[in-house]
């Protein structure tokens, strides 16, 4: 059982933040992220920082910087190459020039503090090295790196030394997945094919289940070949089938004579209750009792009235409902028959492992890779007996790592990390940063793992940072966000902001920001605008909850009703920025 994860986190102070170990920096959007990193690299690029410095300055070739898109990497590539200049300028300055400064204001004025005048043209040359030397600063996507470290240590990973990236394998993937189907699906009783059609009618349909099951395939537990796992999930559910039928014809015949008695006795309401309604209820519990293959009673409505709540709201107020287990038995009978066992699962267990197999061999054969290949690769190779050497290999070339948007790691990712930087063992001879927003981190659609980030912030311990002022939205708009989530956050009977609080554990807690505001004001109208607005949609008929489908359609109709008269208020010159 893990141990509840601490909520506090300490403001960050790019001056003093540890360059050694593991830390977390949690950061929301507009906390100056990009900032920090800079200022971070700028340090390590001098050696800053006392006891919170890494052991020796760094190079940038020596400094990995990762994160999640291409555009991305290029601009924290020239975000932090004019961090590094304009810091050089910084020391070029004369001292007898330099004026004063409230602290906390200007970062490279507080750093060129840090160092006695007589240093300071030799830290200008090297932070302007550093400047030009940025074309080879290791700063790359997590795929970038990946292919590069398989690329340049070969044998260490036991990856060949001339591979093919080939960007769209789904042709690939589909060709292996029809060899499954030709070789075990197609061999098996007609049966078995009708069962399994109605679960994948072809091929393609398959490989769009598979999915992600194909990437973690060696996850995934064994599973007997499908000829095997359709026999086994057959005789379960003749076993489960026969203990659920058993008591069903002596019910049936309880039921009728219980329910005919009532209504002689005129017990029931002659509304919900005749036996033309029940008869054919009954019957269909016999006929399917007595059918060895017979799977679910076509009941229809009989599901709600045989029910215990059904049979009381068909009993006359003041007129005690009979009790009798089949009254109870029916809900229970339903859900054991939507849960009767199938193949389904131990198909798909063994599909995913057979093509991911197949897969690699046929990758192997034509020298080629995907993009999810050079993530997997060489998390294997980090986890092979040689992997310790490896690691320790990739370590001394970077010997400190900065992960921006770590909130969009996934397992593999992670995996590779941890294994390189030992994240939980917070060594002192290497150091790795990993920066992000836990709030983006449940959103699965964008691919993020909120799990992955809730175990790296375990790993992290107590070594979190946060950043707590908001530069790029107005005051206004920071204090509705802080309300509107703080008052969720608050709720004594609540699972906190983002539904993860347990008790006394919330790993993904909702930390207010302060508002360094702008100037600029949004005004439509002559009025200005509210910083936030919250849309309510009353369902169509009362009473009932409103649908997805009609919720999304509905809501997106509105938003661009929206936005065409924002656009049209623009063209009038009546939706303004005022500055």
């Amino acid at each position: 059982m893990s141990s509840p994860m601490t909520t506090d986190a300490r403001r960050l102070d790019p001056l003093a933040f540890p360059l050694h170990g593991s830390r977390l920096i949690e950061a929301s959007a507009g906390t100056g992220k990009t900032f920090t990193i800079a200022a971070l690299y700028v340090r390590l690029v001098l050696g800053h920082g006392g006891e919170a410095a890494f052991a020796r300055a760094l190079t940038p070739p020596e400094i990995l910087v990762v994160t999640f898109t291409d555009a991305a990497t290029k601009e924290l590539r020239d975000r932090i190459r004019a961090r590094l200049s304009e810091a050089a300028g910084y020391f070029r300055t004369d001292p007898a020039e330099v004026g004063t400064s409230e602290p906390g204001k200007d970062f490279l004025h507080d750093l060129r503090a840090d160092y006695p005048p007589e240093s300071w043209p030799g830290c200008a040359r090297k932070l302007q090295l550093a400047a030009e030397w940025m074309d080879e600063a290791a700063v790359s996507t997590i795929h970038g790196w990946c292919k590069r470290m398989l690329n340049e240590h070969a044998f260490d990973s036991d990856s060949l030394f001339t591979q093919q990236l080939e960007t769209d394998q789904r042709e690939l993937l589909a060709e292996v997945v029809r060899d499954f189907w030709r070789s075990f699906f197609v061999p098996l009783d007609e049966r078995a094919v009708a069962e399994i059609a109605g679960w994948w009618a072809t091929p393609e349909a398959l490989q769009g289940e598979l999915g992600k099951l194909v990437e973690h395939a060696e996850a995934l537990d064994d599973a007997p070949a499908p000829a095997e796992a359709v026999a086994a999930a057959r005789d379960d559910k003749a076993q489960a089938l026969a203990a659920l039928k058993a008591p069903w014809p002596a019910w049936a015949d309880e039921l009728e004579t219980l329910l005919d008695g009532a209504i002689a006795a005129k017990q029931v309401n002659g509304r919900k209750i005749q036996k033309r309604y029940y008869q054919p209820w009954l019957d269909a519990l016999r006929g399917w009792a007595a059918d060895e293959a017979a799977e679910t009673p076509e009941l229809k409505s009989g599901w709600d009235r045989l029910a215990p709540e059904g049979i009381a709201d068909g009993w006359k107020e003041g007129v005690a409902p009979p009790a009798h287990p089949a009254f109870d038995e029916i809900p229970r009978l339903q859900a054991a028959l939507a849960a009767l066992p199938d193949a389904r699962a131990d198909l798909l267990r063994f599909a995913a492992r057979w093509v991911a197999c197949r897969f690699a061999a046929e990758q192997q054969r034509r020298a080629q890779m995907g993009f999810n290949d050079l993530l997997t690769r060489l998390a294997a190779a980090l986890r092979q007996p040689n992997g310790a050497r490896l690691a320790e290999v990739i370590r001394r070339q970077f010997p400190v790592a900065l992960i921006d948007e770590f909130q969009d790691t996934d397992p593999v990712q992670y995996d590779i990390f941890d294994r390189v930087y030992r994240i939980a063992d917070n060594a002192p001879d290497s150091g790795v940063v990993l920066i992000g927003d836990p709030k983006q981190a449940i959103y699965a659609f964008r691919g993020a793992d909120i799990f992955t980030y809730l175990r790296a912030r375990r790993d992290a311990g107590g070594r979190l940072f946060t950043l707590g002022t908001n530069y790029r939205s107005t005051a206004a708009m920071v204090a509705a966000v802080n309300r509107c989530f703080a008052q969720a956050e608050a709720r004594a009977d609540g699972a906190g902001a983002f539904l993860f609080r347990a008790q006394d554990d919330n790993p993904v807690p909702f930390l207010e920001v302060e508002a360094r505001g702008r100037r600029e004001r949004l005004v439509v109208d002559g009025e200005p605008v509210t910083a936030l607005t919250c849309w309510a949609l009353d369902p169509r008929e009362a009473g009932k909850a409103v649908g997805v489908t009609d919720f999304r359609t509905r809501m997106a109709a509105s938003c661009a009703a929206a936005i065409v008269r924002l656009l049209n208020l623009g063209q009038q010159g009546l939706y303004l920025i005022h500055i």
